[in-house]
């Protein structure tokens, strides 16, 4: 009996050092061909406040750190990396940060994805213009 639950124990140890290991503890992205794993790694391998995770059809995704300020400090970086591109902040509303240029409007979202992460959607027009 004893035997059983020294087994059991390094079941479980070897199960929550997997999990850890591959930040399956994470919530899911909104990117699905990319794990948490591989978007915290981007981040970490860069000297840049923000990356790139992903382009699709009709966003760009981003990951960047808030250094446990809370969003604000994800909202700061967001408004650099937008204004460096020539848009004007406007407002922000709830998750969204709105932007203007020549007429055009680009909305950011953004989601508050971990206690450390958050992960910003940008409209692709920011890409194109």
């Amino acid at each position: 009996m004893k035997q059983v639950g020294i087994v059991l124990g390094i079941v479980v140890v070897a199960v929550a050092v997997f999990i850890f290991v591959n930040k399956s503890h994470y919530p899911s992205l909104p990117i699905h061909h990319l794990s948490a794993k591989e978007a915290i790694e981007k981040l970490k391998n860069s000297d840049e406040k923000i990356v790139e995770l992903a382009t699709d059809t009709d966003s760009v995704w981003y990951i960047t750190r808030t250094e446990n300020e809370g969003i604000s400090i994800a909202d700061d970086t967001i408004k650099q990396m937008i204004r460096s591109k020539g848009w004007e902040f406007k407002e922000k509303d709830g998750a969204g940060l709105f932007f203007e240029k020549d007429g055009e409007r680009l909305v950011v979202t953004t989601q508050m994805w971990t206690g450390k992460y958050v992960i910003v959607q940008v409209q692709y027009k920011f890409k194109e213009l």
